[in-house]
C-alpha cells in the first residue's frame, strides 16, 4: 500500500495518524484468547475525518508461531 495523496471524500492532503485500541480494544490473533494484541494505526483525513487506512502497529504480535 502506498502513500495516501488526497482524500477520497474532500480532496484535500493532509492526514494526521492517530491510534485506535488499548488493552481489551487490541487486534489479537483469533485463535489465542489470552494474547495481548496490538492496536490499529488510524490514518484519516485531517479536514474531514475520512479514514483513508488502518494499519496493525506491530505486525509480529499477531503471527501465529
Amino acid at each position: 500500500m502506498g502513500e495516501i495523496n488526497n482524500c477520497k471524500v474532500c480532496g484535500k492532503d493532509s492526514f494526521a495518524v492517530g491510534e485506535l485500541g488499548h488493552g481489551y480494544a487490541n487486534v489479537r490473533p483469533a485463535n489465542k484468547i489470552f494474547s495481548t494484541g496490538t492496536p490499529l494505526l488510524v490514518t484519516y483525513c485531517q479536514s474531514c475525518g475520512e479514514v483513508a487506512s488502518l494499519k496493525v502497529k506491530e505486525l509480529g504480535k499477531l503471527k501465529v508461531w
